[in-house]
């Protein structure tokens, strides 16, 4: 593991982790595989506490590319603003928190030698999207 060195490398690690972020979120918004692709680890475990039996408690990074490829998350919102707040970095991983209409999810990001990528996901329905 690596600990940024200077000021100049904990920022280029958060415009990185923000662009990892925004990747997934714009990818599945948008249906862009090559977005999502580029975002997720090979080893992503999304889950949710989410209630609602018709929805998946765990998803893998072969099922959010399945997904993303079928339109799931296009036309969901008018509202694409995403907010992510950098909560942590430390060496090669990080927090992160990411805010949408329809969606607040924790993320895990790990530096790979592709660069950040996001390995853990905790998500539930954002304040617009909830019942």
């Amino acid at each position: 593991m690596t600990q940024p060195s200077t000021t100049a490398d904990a920022a280029t690690d958060n415009d990185r982790i923000t662009s990892c972020a925004r990747d997934y979120f714009e990818g599945w918004f948008t249906g862009d595989t090559a977005r999502m692709e580029r975002a997720l680890h090979p080893q992503l475990v999304k889950r949710s506490p989410h209630p609602d039996p018709s929805l998946e408690h765990v998803t893998t990074k072969a099922r959010m590319m399945q997904l993303t490829g079928d339109g799931a998350g296009v036309g969901e919102t008018d509202d694409q603003t995403i907010d992510v707040e950098i909560a942590d970095v430390y060496g090669d991983i990080a927090t992160a928190v990411v805010r949408s209409s329809v969606y607040r999810e924790y993320l895990h990001l790990v530096r790979t030698a592709d660069g950040w990528r996001i390995v853990n996901a905790l998500w539930a329905p954002g304040p617009r999207a909830a019942p």
